[in-house]
């Protein structure tokens, strides 16, 4: 199968995946890990009863972790990483372009990371084992990233159909859009909402899968929908940054952003933070509909494709260009830049006074908040196009060679 990218109708470049399915994927049916599979060790039993008992946090649902996809995750990671596990799709077959979401299963409350592949198939992995609970080959390709909401789990695919499958990973309903759908799901209320790149945003009732609206605009659609109240915020291939009412689907104000994007909004108070593919990163205010500010690295920033990570003094975001960048939120002025080896496609994430990040050469770092220094590196099978999905003192981060990567602390035995 052969998977080709592009933005806003421009070809980039082509990735090539192994044609066919492995085990028995190919005939739609949820596939189970044999009972050896599941035979724990007392200390495994252990682990997992702890990840289970931390009640403090919910885990990460949506592809920025919260509904204003803040980039910030609520738990903590070890001062020192480690691979905890890693899950690599059996036969070479398969690549992970989207992000994992992480969420404690309804009936026994453990963590489960679920993730979809660019071959349609929907995993569902033990986030302390890294053990295979499920997997559903659902559709053509996933290059976006699920939801998780209630005990059910919701993607899109490049087809266009949106799906909703339950903990079992048993289909409960699809609804077909009219184009390719990159934009990963958010919650309002409960309702569903993405965009597609039939240029439309859709709102379904997320039991049901009834349509409630759909709103249209002038382009292509590829981010994911942030929402703040009753407002949903997206940039589209138009080259504006638009504002809708969650409640009627109509839109009640837009802003020129001067280039197309894919860049998912972040949300901060009244200011939400955009890239795009030229080279501005736009802070703007969402109440007064209005841009603030505009930054572009005198030096020569590129493009900036993912989304950035927002906290209460600065904004940090990845470009093409290598570099990640650290500003000021409320005037845009520079704070740090950081090279590193290779583009960041992908998005980081704010953990405690540390940003975890990601690169195309598979190169993983952090790097200190207030300074972007370099505090750990690691080299990864594979590249990172996706981003880092952390709850339950765990970091979930896929490659583009079917690779699922968990670190953290390994427990001692």
């Amino acid at each position: 199968m052969k998977i080709v990218h592009s933005f806003c109708g421009l070809l980039l470049f082509g990735i090539v995946l192994a044609s066919g399915q492995w085990m028995n994927a190919a005939s739609g049916q949820t596939v189970q890990p044999s009972s050896e599979a599941s035979d724990k060790t007392e200390s495994e039993k252990s682990s997992q009863a702890k990840l289970a008992n931390r009640s403090d946090e919910s885990g990460w649902h949506v592809f920025r972790g919260d509904a204003g996809s803040s980039g910030v995750a609520k738990s903590k990671l070890p001062q020192d990483l480690d691979i905890h596990w890693q899950y690599k799709i059996p036969g070479g077959q398969g690549a992970f372009e989207g992000t994992a979401v992480i969420a404690k299963n309804s009936s026994d409350k453990k963590p489960i990371a679920y993730i979809g592949d660019m071959d349609g198939t929907l995993f569902a992995l033990d986030l302390e084992t890294g053990d295979l609970k499920w997997q559903k080959k659902l559709a053509f390709s996933f290059s976006s990233s699920p939801a998780y909401r209630d005990g059910r789990i919701y993607i899109g695919d490049i087809d266009g159909f949106f799906y909703c499958v339950d903990e079992s990973g048993q289909l409960q309903w699809k609804f077909e859009s009219g184009g390719e759908i990159n934009s990963s799901p958010n919650f309002y209320q409960g309702q569903v909402l993405f965009g597609s790149q039939d240029t439309k945003l859709y709102l379904l009732d997320a039991k049901t899968g009834k349509k409630k609206w759909e709103h249209e605009t002038p382009d292509q659609i590829r981010c994911s929908v942030t929402i703040a109240g009753d407002r949903a915020f997206v940039a589209g291939c138009d080259g504006f940054f638009h504002i809708v009412d969650l409640k009627s689907g109509k839109e009640v104000g837009k802003v020129d952003i001067r280039s197309p994007t894919q860049s998912t909004p972040a949300v901060l108070g009244d200011f939400v933070y955009v890239g795009t593919e030229q080279d501005a990163f736009m802070a703007i205010n969402w109440k007064t509909i209005e841009g603030i500010w505009s930054f572009a690295d005198p030096e020569g920033q590129s493009s900036v494709r993912g989304s950035a990570a927002v906290s209460k003094n600065s904004v940090i975001f990845g470009a093409r260009n290598r570099q990640v960048y650290s500003v000021d939120s409320k005037s845009g002025d520079l704070i740090w830049t950081t090279t590193l080896k290779a583009k960041v496609d992908g998005s980081p994430v704010i953990v405690g006074d540390r940003v975890y990040v990601g690169s195309t050469d598979g190169r993983f770092y952090v790097l200190s908040l207030d300074k972007g220094e370099k505090l750990w590196e690691k080299q990864f099978n594979g590249s990172f196009f996706g981003s880092p999905a952390v709850a339950f003192e765990r970091l979930v981060i896929a490659t583009d060679r079917g690779v699922v990567y968990c670190l953290g602390k390994k427990e001692t035995k």
